[in-house]
């Protein structure tokens, strides 16, 4: 009787499960990351099969947003993260509605024979995971206690590290459902939400928000400034966070948002004394500063209780003890920017083939000799000519116009019809004999 049984169970499983299988998952929750996929079956369906069999040329759907795993005896075996049909042709699971006749009843009957052997059932588990590969929102964390920052100002001369809080949001996005499959919610029987993973993932990044910074910090990134440099901070996090999160996990960050950043109240007074030292290097600034302080004392020395009087009397002391006069670091500042104004020199000119300056007859780097501006009169339409005549508009050269030409060297202004009083080549001066016929 029991071999009867068995025939019997293996013949009618078989058969149960040459129908077609749709499988679909309903639109994923904010809060669900994972999800086992549903079979339709209606009241009205005559599908009875196992709901863990995936019968040849089974469909499965796949959403704009989601990304679906095929697991067969525990091991992915197949995904598909493209919108739309999935057709599912393995021929582990044969059915006569796949197929041609003359194929699939062999099959039929070999599979009918191995669930024979194990008393009518099927030695076979196949599963359909659906994953939310949606960027995951709204992921708040917060550093419970100070944490150190490197503050780089090269213009101020500062390099210190100082304590600073951070206060956001994060999202992230799993980007390898296998790796996520693999190593977090292997075989999860319905959801697996961001409950059971979120507190270990905030734990993991405040950890590494340290390092982060160190990365923000050596692009001379302010730590008040953050709140501008998202992307930064988040690649940064990605690239400390890549083997936990990235490589084992299949999960990558998408974007971190900073609420606030505040750092303790004696590092901001340093840091602000040290900038205010930087600016008074400058003499100009200096003057400025000297000068307030002084307006400040006599207002100052004005309500003395001894007297007006009094007050500036101590002010002149302390003035001829060594005070320093605004008048003399205002006269240091002027020279020190006439000394960074650079000296223009006016026979400077460009090789026009190496762009190299110049101020002798050739260029020092190429030899190409000085540019010889063209001889001839100017209309005024601002063509150069030689003949009576413009070559432009046809007007008649100028009564009076005369160009000169250097008779030593052959040097032409560039207005040759106003030459200097000497040559600035040879030293010649021009005369009558330099007008050019």
């Amino acid at each position: 009787m029991g071999l009867v049984k068995a025939m019997s169970s293996a013949v009618s499983s078989v058969l149960s499960d040459q129908w077609k299988d749709y499988f679909y998952c309903d639109a994923l929750p904010a809060n669900v990351i994972c999800t086992k996929g549903k079979k339709r079956k209606t009241s009205k369906s005559s599908n009875k099969g196992e709901d863990n069999i995936i019968t040849d040329g089974s469909i499965i759907f796949v959403a704009d947003g989601q990304c679906m795993l095929i697991v067969e005896q525990g091991k992915v075996v197949d995904i598909c993260a493209e919108a739309g049909e999935y057709v599912y042709d393995k021929g582990t699971e044969p059915s006569i509605f796949s197929g041609k006749l003359s194929a699939t009843i062999p099959a039929v009957l070999k599979n009918m024979q191995k669930r024979f052997t194990f008393g009518g059932d099927s030695a076979k588990d196949q599963r359909v995971y659906y994953f939310n590969t949606k960027e995951l929102m709204g992921n708040k964390y917060g550093t419970p206690s100070p944490i150190p920052f490197r503050v780089v100002d090269r213009n101020a001369g500062i390099d210190v590290d100082i304590s600073i809080r951070c206060f956001g949001e994060y999202s992230y996005r799993v980007t390898n459902p296998v790796l996520f499959y693999t190593n977090v919610c292997a075989n999860v029987s319905n959801d697996f939400t961001r409950e059971q993973i979120d507190s270990q993932l905030k734990s993991e990044l405040l950890t590494a928000l340290q390092p982060a910074f160190a990365r923000i910090s050596e692009q001379g990134i302010r730590y008040s400034s953050l709140p501008g440099h998202t992307r930064e901070i988040a690649n940064a996090l990605n690239e400390e966070l890549s083997e936990s999160w990235r490589d084992r996990r299949g999960i990558e960050i998408v974007t971190v948002g900073v609420n606030s950043v505040k750092a303790n109240e004696e590092d901001e007074a340093m840091i602000k004394r040290r900038q205010m030292s930087a600016g008074l290097k400058d003499p100009s600034l200096a003057g400025a500063q000297l000068v307030e302080a002084q307006s400040e004392a006599m207002i100052n020395a004005s309500k003395n209780t001894g007297g007006a009087m009094t007050g500036f009397m101590g002010m002149n002391m302390a003035s001829q003890a060594g005070g320093m006069n605004p008048q003399t670091l205002f006269q240091m500042g002027a020279q020190q920017a006439q000394a960074q104004t650079p000296v223009t020199n006016p026979n400077a000119w460009t090789c026009p083939q190496c762009q190299t300056s110049a101020t002798g007859k050739f260029c020092p780097e190429c030899g190409t000799p000085k540019p010889v501006p063209a001889a001839g009169w100017t209309c005024s339409c601002g063509t150069i000519n030689k003949g009576k005549f413009c070559s432009e508009c046809g007007s008649k050269k100028p009564v009076g116009a005369v160009q000169y030409k250097c008779d030593k060297c052959g040097w032409e202004p560039e207005d040759p019809t106003a030459p200097p009083k000497f040559c600035p080549e040879c030293g010649d001066p021009f005369g009558d004999e330099d007008i050019v016929k």
